[in-house]
């Protein structure tokens, strides 16, 4: 059974970003370090934090004191301000990429535009670019959520980082379709770009796919749904020990990925286990 890595897997630099600036404030700070939300979408590493004593708080009224880190999947402007009000220090571990999704959504707004998030409704992230966007922006997951009547055929798009593309270049084609040429800021990281292309490719490939990662995790999902597609075995797990002998009898050739939020150990882990798997008893 020949065992091979997507050449594009796992912790991407938001998530490493958001890991060192909590780990830092872990270390140098004699206060209670408090994320607002789970810092990543991977419970391991959110149970890890809180074995060193950070702990996760919902709101920022849970938190009296001390240190509120503002996790990779940002959130509204309006959290910083009130946990900058309370005297919190703010470590702002919002990912880049993210920011500029903020920014867009802004400009969008600013500009007269109606504002269409492409993303899904509820994730943290979506809400945080909601708010840049505006109180009467839309979300929208997918062609059959677009709404009958739109507020205006000056349509502005941004898009949740970790989106896949395909449903993007679906919602704008339904648009044109209905005569509307929208303005499309396209905020989909690099990094998701390449793990979902570089993950397909191997799935095309592979007789069995397994994908790494969180399964509260808005990216790594998505990388399993785009490799199901093209690979029916397609396994979709958190830690090692969830692997089954049974998927792999007959496999001559297995692929990994994982999605962003992975961390580099996570995936050895499950190398490791998938060798021993395929040595002959």
């Amino acid at each position: 059974m020949k065992i091979i890595r997507s050449k594009y897997a796992g912790a991407c630099y938001g998530v490493e970003r958001a890991l060192s600036l909590v780990d830092e404030a872990a270390n140098l700070t004699e206060t209670v370090v408090h994320t607002l939300g789970p810092l990543i979408h991977n419970p391991q590493v959110v149970s890890e934090l809180k074995r060193r004593g950070v702990e996760e708080a919902a709101t920022v009224a849970e938190i009296d004191e001390g240190v509120v880190v503002i996790r990779s999947h940002g959130v509204e402007p309006a959290i910083i301000r009130q946990a900058e009000a309370k005297g919190l220090q703010v470590v702002d571990a919002t990912c880049p990429h993210v920011s500029k999704a903020h920014q867009a959504a802004r400009e969008l707004r600013e500009l007269g535009y109606s504002v269409m998030v492409v993303g899904e409704r509820g994730h943290p992230e979506v809400e945080g670019i909601h708010a840049y966007a505006g109180s009467d922006a839309m979300v929208v997951q997918d062609p059959g959520d677009l709404p009958e009547v739109l507020p205006s055929d000056k349509i502005g798009i941004v898009v949740q980082t970790t989106q896949a593309a395909s449903v993007l270049d679906a919602i704008v084609e339904a648009l044109r379709a209905r005569g509307i040429e929208p303005e499309v800021r396209n905020t989909i990281c690099f990094a998701t770009k390449q793990r979902q292309q570089t993950a397909v490719e191997l799935a095309e490939r592979a007789d069995v796919m397994v994908v790494v990662g969180g399964r509260n995790s808005g990216n790594t999902t998505r990388l399993a749904q785009l490799c199901r597609e093209v690979c029916a075995q397609t396994h979709h797990i958190e830690n090692a020990s969830e692997l089954n002998a049974e998927w792999f009898v007959d496999a001559e050739l297995v692929g990994i990925t994982a999605g962003a939020s992975t961390p580099e150990n996570q995936i050895i882990a499950v190398e490791k286990a998938l060798k021993a798997l395929g040595e002959p008893v």
